[in-house]
Formats: structure tokens, C-alpha cells, sequence
């Protein structure tokens, strides 16, 4: 192939701005001329103190540019085989830059051509056995980079200072370079980057305030700034290594060695998380939350965040990215069909117009936040539509992009985006310390006058059940706020009250509150109002929406208002949809044209009313197993009469009988019985019939029916059996149920299984700490879980505070996050802690003591260095994550260590005349096919190895003929892959097939 059509091809699919990356960024003005000039080490970007890439970005940034180079029409330049091999050469060399000792203005001195050959040598001769043709491209591509890389050294504002005394040596050179550059490969279109200026200010603006429902009287704001308002709330879900679940059984079976915890290598743990760090660790999520759990808000947050030019450093994966927030609820309006990334803009109402092919360019380079707001807010039929175009611009964008879908919990099935690489996390409720800082941050922003209703209010919270019940949540808790202060201190009881005292207040104190006088010159009372927009709910959720044109809302209320007298007063229904639309609190605009509700609840609640108004029975239970209709049937319940009310469970239970397979019949089962709670009256045989016909779907089956039933909230904890009788499985799932409901009430129940002989369970136990009082779930349940076998996690400071104070010194210890100031509390526990789990942020090796007993160490964090260098008696090890050369250095200083686990990148970054002969057992994480040969040179004492594949990648091949130097090898484990060469080993060795 061309050079020329090479540096087309990368130009054409914007491949320059992915080697950027490989170098720091500096702002303008650092590097005076007068300084000493800086090694090339300190210039790339994966390594030193301001590393941003890890190796295995390096690998993927090769990868793209091999792509890149290949792509197009033609024959291929090389064998569609040796892909993997050229690409596994390019980041060699590329990693090689930073050991070259020379500075910038050496590097463009010397030129690309000499340069490529510089890291040709220091990285050694290409693969063996790759083709004249591969050979030839890697030169190319290696040349190609050079000659990038060295354009981007002479728009360094160091290079610029230190070229300026060496004007006279080389200049010449340099512009031809430079020139030649520009001719073959354009650099990047300047329209694009004034663009993305005024786009991200535009989103800044735009997404940059929050309205906190009901602050809105006397002279306080409506909307906060985000940066005030935003709350981090925490999001929790089952991650389990790369492969998940779905080998948890396997990796339990007699096949696997005793001497290493199968947890190590894939942690399968209930953990949370801060929401907002969901796409650092994971580049896809799907996040499930209710209804005002915030899961809109953190979208504005994500997008505000990537807006920014400083972010700390735990939000630094949001730095150079392009937020594109896209609420499906909008985009699906009128039915047409979902957006294509140059529409994206369009769509959503943005009025900026971006340069022709501009999205693209973003998605292609993998610089994109993909933010996709509301799957539950689109017709069930529509969702499967929804979810193929995702899937289409998956498998365009895939590549380095951040993905964020969110959803109600039941509108979609647990694995619906699985295959498609998407962790799946769901918004927790929110803590009592959350709900206090919410509370506290509340009354600041309403003012002095609301100063002395803060700590009445938290008391309350505090001591009266009902309240706290409803305060799980920043919609919950900020009417809660408003109404408490509104209402003098007084607080209406149950969901249906404290909808009711909300309305009111918006629809009729507001204005007069506010002395706003009357705009409009419209009077209308509060049940007129109420009549109106109901109609407007009613439509929406009928028709599967949470939006609709204007013109269509005001012929709603326009042929509404005849039949309402107080309305049809005042004779023009236009100027009554104004006044609804700009002054009841309820209504909004989004966009030119569109109006939807301030928040789907209000929505659903009045839907709810006018569905009993107008005693529509029938659509009700039609949408009996819709999950969008689950808290409009939940209203219904609370807005019905008695009579009323014990019909629609009547045929509520009827559904059930008629519903085909368990989990319909579960969801509407489920669906009744949390209507319970809101019904104002109901017989007791009804309660009996509902609750008997919910027993009977209990035990749950499946951690999703688990889930799902502890949404009843804790009615369920008197259905549910045990421990007695229960086997493994089915005690898991009940404490998964009890552990979810999240509240107090859960904890006598639990504490009957914190002897449990199944590890799985004591551990959902723990698991579950983060959703109690951190206190009382420690002396209730954390003091008496049977250690055997279980891992402590600490997720807090707080909870390594209570562990320190009731003494427990657990053998197995799971540090998830902890700050230096729990630094102190930590020491203790890591001075007697036998293994380790570490997925904390931060240096905290300091506060491991000299003379610590650990032994087994799993890791996924990629400073871990100092973690393992203060871990020197370390048996066996798993690190998940990069491993360089640099790294392998530590490793070989572990002289007890005997048991390892690594991704298969690791053995290629390993220094050739490395060995560690005292591993005598290997675990390789790995979706291609590992160098068995490099294997077998680095682990000459190696008697167990296992290569542990992905179910999504079953095409790889390993070669295990090298392994026939090994020795003392005993045992090959392979798991979802191919082998070739078995013949060439002995035939003491037991090979193990696993997976297909």
C-alpha cells in the first residue's frame, strides 16, 4: 500500500487527534526559553506524574490506527490473520517513545524517518513470521506517527521558546517536515474546535441550573445552580470481572485449584459506586432508578461536567469529551425515526448549526459522552426500535466512547443490553446522610427565613417512619422541605397527602406568595385547574408519552373548558392554556412547541385522578403489566373510594390469572400489592387476597424477582421464609429482597442469617451495608456475621471507623473507598487482614503497618505499586488492569509469590529477559490469544495455568504447543476459545475445556 494512501485514509477517518493523546497537554506559556529542555519521558502520556493513558490505551490507539490505515475499498495490504500482530508491534513501538533520552527539539531534529527507526530499535525486530507485506505496513504506519508526533512537538509552547535560540540549525528541515505534513494529512478543520467552544457553553447554560421542586416561594430562586444543587447519590449493581455470573459456577467446580480464590479473579460483588464515576470505571451503563431519583439530573451533571475545561481529578474521564444529551421522550415525539449523529443537534432543539460530517468526526475518535435519557418514557413497542438504533451506532462508535442509557427499573428486562457490553447499575435510595445534607443544602438556598425549619424537619425525619419512608429520594425530599416550611412545621401523611399539599401549593400559593399579581388576567381556583391539566396526563400516559406538541395541548384544554364553568368564564381557552402552561408550577416548555410536565410524577398522579374521575377501569387493567403504568395504578388506588378500590384489586387479580408466564404475572402481583399501602380504605379480605396471592410468587426466583418484590417495601419482609428449610439459591434471594428494601424494619429479618453456612449469602449481607444506618447495621449485623471465608467491605470511611470500634480484625478485607481521613481507622484492620481486595482511590499504602500478615492481594487500580511494594510476604496475586514494564520490576521482587493473575496484555509488555520461576500457578485474563511461548519463557516453574476467555469472543485460538518446555506443568484450564498444539504436550498434563 502507499504511503500516501495510508496518511489519506488515517486523515480521512480522523486518526490525528488519537496520537495526540500520546503526549502531555500544556497550557499556553509553559516552557520559557531559558529552561532546561525536557526528556521525552516526560512528554508522553502514559507515563510520569501526569499520566492520563494507561498501556492498554495504547494498544487500543494502535489498533485504531491499523484500522484506520486498512480500511476503505480495495484489496488489503496485508493478511486479515496478522491484524493482531502488527497491532501488538505498532504500540510496542509507540510505548518505546518514552525511552528515548532526548527532548522535543531533538526528536523533530532528527526526523520522522530517523525517529521511527530509533523506536524500530529499541523495540526489536518485527514479530517472526509476519509477511513482507504486514512488515511493510508497520513501517509505514510507524513513519506516519513520527511524522504526526513531530508536528504536534512544534506546536509545543516549549518548543516554541527553545527553536527560537536555535533558529538558525535545523529550521529549514523542520518547515519541510511540517509542510509535507500538512500536504498529506489536513490538519483538523479550525470551524470545528470554535464549535465545540460555543457548544459546550451552550450546554453549560442550558443544563447548568436545577429546579428543586417548591423553593419557589417569596423571594427565593426556582433554580439552583448545579454546582450548589447536585447531589452525588450512589448507584449499586453485580459486576463480576469481565466474564460475570455466568462462569461463577464453573469457577466454583472441582476443575479449579484450591490455592486461589475464584473471587479473586472474578469479584462478583453487589457494589456501589458514586453515579457520576459510573462511565470511569464502565464505558457503557445502563442506570435504573424511580421516579425523582435523579437519574435526569445526572445526566445534566455528566454533560455540565464534560463542559468544563478544570475537573477534579475523579471526574478527569470526562476531560475532552463532547457531550451529546439526547432525552428519547423528545426524540420520538412524532414517531419519526431515531436520530443519526449529524441529527443528534437537531433533535433535541440545540439552535447551533455544527460543520458539515462534525459528529461524526467526534464519535469516530471516540471523544463522545453519549447520554440517552428516559427508555421508560417511550412506548413499550418503541423500545426495541430504541434499542437497535443504540446497537447501530454501537457498532459504528463503539470504540472509546462513554455510553449512558437510563431507565425505571422494571421497563426493561436485566440482561436487555448485556451482550452489548453494558454494566448494569441502578440509583440507590438515598441514605439518612444524604437526606441530611439534602435537608441542609434546602434550607440554605430557601433563605433566613427558613433557617429555623431545618432542624425541626431533620428530627422529624429522624423520629416519625412515615416521613422518613418517603424521603428516598431529591423529588421526595424537596417537596418534603417546601411543604414543611410552607405548612408552618406540619406535615401531611402518606404519598397522596403530600401530592395534594404540593399541588396546592403550586397551583394556588405561588403567585400570591410571590405577589406575582395576575399576568394573565386569569382566576381559577384549585380543583379547575386540576380538572384541566388531569386531561393533559391522561393523554400523555394513554398514549405512552411524557411530551406532546402545543398545539396539540391546547386543543386538549380547549375542549376542556366548556365543561368546566369557572374556566369558560372567561371566554378565550388560549389565554387559560397560557396562564396553565406559565403559572401553575406544573407545566413547562422544554422546547419550542412541546410541553411536558415539571416531573412524571405529577404527571402520573394526575392521570391516575382523572382515570377514576372518568372511572375507566378497563384501560387500567389493560395496562395492568405496563410498566409505565405502575404508579399511575399505585394513584389510582389512593384516588379511589373504598368500593372503587376493592374492585381494582379485584380485577387487578384478575390480570394476574389471565397474564401468560411468571414474570408478567410477578409484575402485576407486585403492582397490587405496593398499591396496598396507598389505599385509603381497604377490607381486610382484600389486603388477605392480594397478600396470600403474593406469597405465593415468594420465594423469589432469580435475583431480578428478588428485586423486583422488594418494592413492596416492607409488607414483603412478613411473607418471606427462613432460614430454616431454604437452600443456598433461595436464602440468597431472600436476603437480596430484605437487604433491598432498605429499611430499618429489614434488620431483625436479616440478622437470622448472619451465621448462614453459604458464603454467598453473609456476603449480600454485607454487601448490603451502604443501605443502613452505618451504626446500627454494624452492631446488628456486621459484629455477628460468621467470618469464615467472608470479605469485609469497606465502602466508607464511616464503615471503617465502626469496624475499628466494635474490634473486628477480619482475615479478608474489601477496600472500596476510603479517604485519608480514614486513613487511621484502616491501619488497624490491615495490620491482621490475610487478603485483600483493593478498588480505592488514592495512596493508601501508608497506612499499611511494616508488619502486616497479607498474603493474597486483588487489585483494580492502576497506582498500585506502592500497594504491593508494602506487601512483600504477598502469596498470590491478581491485578486487573494495565501492567507495563516498569511493573514487572515489583513483581519479580515478591519472592513468596506463587499464584498470579493478569490480562494478557501483561505478558506482551513484560521485559524479554524477565522470569519469575517460583509462580507455579497463572490465571490470564484474555479475549484474543495470548503468546503461550512468551508464557512458558516468563514462567519457567509453572505447573497450573488457566487462559480464561469471553463468551462474547469464542473465536480465539490458542497455540499450547510451547507450553511442552514447561516442566512441571500438571494442568491447562481454557474457557471459551480454541487449541491447537495439544499433541505436542505430555500426556500427564490434563487439559480442561470450558465454555463453547
Amino acid at each position: 500500500m502507499d504511503p500516501a494512501l495510508i496518511g489519506t485514509r488515517l486523515a480521512t477517518a480522523a486518526i490525528g487527534p488519537l496520537l495526540k493523546k500520546l503526549l502531555v497537554q500544556e497550557p499556553p506559556g509553559a516552557g520559557l526559553a531559558g529552561k532546561a529542555p525536557v526528556r521525552l519521558s516526560r512528554l508522553v502520556s502514559f507515563r510520569g506524574e501526569k499520566r492520563t493513558l494507561t498501556e492498554a490505551d495504547v494498544r487500543r490507539l494502535a489498533a485504531a490506527l491499523v484500522g484506520g490505515a486498512v480500511s476503505g475499498p480495495g484489496e488489503p495490504p496485508f493478511p486479515a490473520d496478522e491484524t493482531e500482530a502488527v497491532t501488538d508491534a505498532l504500540a510496542r513501538t509507540l510505548v518505546a517513545l518514552g525511552d528515548l533520552d532526548m527532548d522535543d527539539v531533538q526528536a523533530v531534529r532528527l526526523g520522522h524517518r530517523a525517529l521511527a527507526r530509533r523506536l524500530k530499535e529499541a523495540t526489536g525486530a518485527p514479530p517472526a513470521g509476519l509477511s513482507t507485506d504486514s512488515a511493510y505496513v508497520l513501517d509505514t504506519l510507524t513513519e506516519w506517527a513520527c511524522l504526526q508526533i513531530l508536528e504536534f512537538f512544534t506546536q509545543r509552547p516549549s518548543f516554541v521558546a527553545r527553536t527560537l535560540v536555535e533558529q538558525s540549525r535545523g529550521q529549514e528541515a523542520t518547515d519541510a517536515k511540517v509542510d509535507e505534513l500538512i500536504r498529506r494529512v489536513p490538519r483538523p478543520d479550525g470551524r470545528d474546535v470554535e464549535f465545540e467552544r460555543r457548544y459546550l457553553a451552550y450546554l453549560a447554560k442550558k443544563h447548568g441550573k436545577l429546579t428543586i421542586y417548591g423553593i419557589d416561594l417569596h423571594d427565593s430562586a426556582d433554580r439552583w445552580p448545579l454546582d450548589v444543587a447536585y447531589l452525588s447519590l450512589e448507584a449499586t449493581g453485580v459486576e463480576a470481572g469481565r466474564m460475570g455470573a455466568l462462569l461463577e459456577a464453573e469457577l466454583r467446580g472441582p476443575n479449579l485449584p484450591v490455592s486461589f480464590d475464584p473471587d479473586l479473579l472474578f469479584p462478583r460483588n453487589d457494589v456501589a459506586t458514586r453515579a457520576d464515576l459510573a462511565l470511569a470505571r464502565h464505558s457503557k451503563v445502563l442506570l435504573r432508578g424511580l421516579a425523582g431519583s435523579g437519574k435526569t439530573t445526572l445526566v445534566q451533571w455528566l454533560a455540565v461536567s464534560a463542559a468544563r475545561e478544570e475537573l477534579p481529578e475523579d471526574m478527569a474521564y470526562l476531560r475532552d469529551r463532547v457531550p451529546f444529551v439526547l432525552p428519547l421522550r423528545a426524540l420520538t415525539r412524532h414517531g419519526e425515526r431515531l436520530p443519526a449523529p449529524d441529527r443528534f443537534l437537531e433533535a433535541v432543539g440545540c439552535p447551533l448549526s455544527p460543520p458539515e460530517g462534525w459528529a461524526d468526526r467526534v464519535l469516530s475518535v471516540g471523544r463522545g459522552l453519549i447520554l440517552i435519557d428516559g427508555i421508560d418514557e417511550i412506548p413499550e413497542a418503541e423500545r426495541d426500535r430504541a434499542r437497535r438504533w443504540l446497537r447501530d451506532l454501537l457498532d459504528t462508535y463503539d470504540a472509546d466512547n462513554r455510553w449512558l442509557v437510563t431507565s425505571r427499573p422494571t421497563a426493561v428486562r436485566d440482561d436487555w443490553l448485556a451482550e452489548d457490553g453494558f454494566a448494569e447499575l441502578t440509583l440507590s435510595p438515598m441514605s439518612t446522610a444524604e437526606v441530611t445534607t439534602f435537608v441542609q443544602r434546602w434550607h440554605r438556598a430557601a433563605g433566613p427565613e427558613a433557617a429555623s425549619y431545618e432542624r425541626p424537619l431533620l428530627d422529624a425525619l429522624r423520629t416519625t417512619p412515615d416521613v422518613a419512608a418517603l424521603a428516598t429520594n431529591p423529588l421526595m425530599c424537596g417537596l418534603i422541605c417546601a411543604l414543611h416550611r410552607d405548612r408552618r412545621g406540619f406535615l401531611p401523611r402518606g404519598r397522596k397527602a403530600l401530592y395534594e399539599a404540593a399541588l396546592s401549593m403550586l397551583l394556588l400559593r405561588r403567585d400570591r406568595e410571590r405577589d406575582m399579581g395576575n399576568p394573565y388576567g386569569i382566576e381559577l381556583g384549585e380543583p379547575a385547574q386540576i380538572q384541566l391539566i388531569q386531561r393533559l396526563a391522561y393523554w400523555l400516559t394513554l398514549n405512552g408519552r411524557t411530551q406532546m406538541d402545543r398545539s396539540h395541548a391546547e386543543s386538549v384544554v380547549r375542549a376542556a373548558v366548556p365543561a368546566i364553568p369557572e374556566a369558560a368564564a372567561h371566554g378565550d381557552p388560549d389565554a387559560v392554556f397560557t396562564h396553565l402552561l406559565h403559572r401553575s408550577g406544573l407545566l413547562r416548555e422544554p422546547t419550542a412547541g412541546t410541553v411536558d410536565f415539571v416531573h412524571r410524577t405529577f404527571q402520573d398522579y394526575l392521570a391516575a385522578k382523572a382515570l377514576v374521575d372518568q372511572w375507566d377501569i378497563g384501560v387500567l387493567v389493560d395496562h395492568a403489566g405496563d410498566d409505565q403504568w405502575e404508579d399511575v395504578i399505585r394513584m389510582a388506588v389512593a384516588h379511589a373510594r373504598p368500593r372503587e378500590c376493592a374492585e381494582i384489586f379485584g380485577e387487578l387479580l384478575k390480570a394476574v390469572d389471565a397474564a401468560q408466564g411468571r414474570p408478567a404475572k410477578l409484575r402485576i402481583l407486585v403492582v397490587a400489592a405496593t398499591a396496598l399501602d396507598h389505599a385509603t380504605e381497604v377490607a381486610p379480605e382484600i389486603r388477605e387476597r392480594v397478600l396470600a396471592r403474593t406469597a405465593a410468587v415468594i420465594p423469589p426466583q432469580g435475583r431480578e424477582e428478588a428485586r423486583e418484590l422488594a418494592s413492596v417495601g416492607r409488607t414483603v419482609l412478613d411473607l418471606l421464609p427462613g432460614p430454616e428449610g431454604l437452600d443456598d439459591e433461595t436464602a440468597l434471594n431472600v436476603v437480596i429482597t430484605a437487604t433491598h428494601v432498605g429499611d430499618d424494619a429489614a434488620l431483625p429479618y436479616l440478622a437470622k442469617f448472619v451465621e448462614h453456612p453459604a458464603l454467598v449469602v453473609r456476603s449480600q449481607l454485607m454487601w448490603a451495608w451502604a443501605r443502613f444506618d452505618t451504626k446500627r447495621y454494624a452492631e446488628e449485623i456486621i459484629t455477628r456475621l460468621d467470618p469464615d471465608g467472608l470479605y469485609f467491605t469497606v465502602q466508607a470511611d464511616e464503615q471503617a471507623v465502626e469496624l475499628a470500634r466494635i474490634g473486628m480484625r477480619p482475615d479478608n478485607l474489601d477496600i472500596r473507598l476510603v479517604s485519608e481521613h480514614g486513613l487511621d481507622a484502616l491501619s488497624p484492620l490491615l495490620g491482621t487482614a490475610r487478603n485483600l481486595k483493593v478498588t480505592a482511590f488514592g495512596d493508601w499504602s501508608s497506612a499499611v503497618p511494616a508488619d502486616n500478615e497479607v498474603r493474597s492481594l486483588h487489585l483494580t487500580i492502576d497506582d498500585w505499586l506502592d500497594v504491593v511494594r508494602a506487601l512483600p510476604r504477598l502469596t498470590s496475586l491478581s491485578v486487573l488492569g494495565s501492567l507495563n514494564r516498569t511493573d514487572w520490576e515489583p513483581l519479580a521482587e515478591l519472592e513468596f509469590l506463587e499464584s498470579l493473575a493478569i490480562d494478557a496484555e501483561a505478558v506482551d509488555w513484560c521485559p524479554p529477559t524477565r522470569r519469575l520461576p517460583r509462580v507455579q500457578e497463572l490465571h490470564v485474563r484474555t479475549e484474543t490469544s495470548p503468546s503461550c511461548k512468551r508464557i512458558a519463557q516468563i514462567f519457567p516453574g509453572l505447573r497450573r495455568l488457566r487462559l480464561m476467555g469471553d463468551w462474547r469472543h469464542p473465536e480465539a485460538v490458542h497455540d499450547l504447543a510451547p507450553l511442552a518446555a514447561l516442566e512441571s506443568l500438571e494442568q491447562v484450564t481454557i474457557e471459551y476459545a480454541k487449541v491447537t498444539g495439544v499433541e505436542h504436550l505430555p500426556p500427564t498434563v490434563q487439559i480442561v475445556i470450558q465454555g463453547s
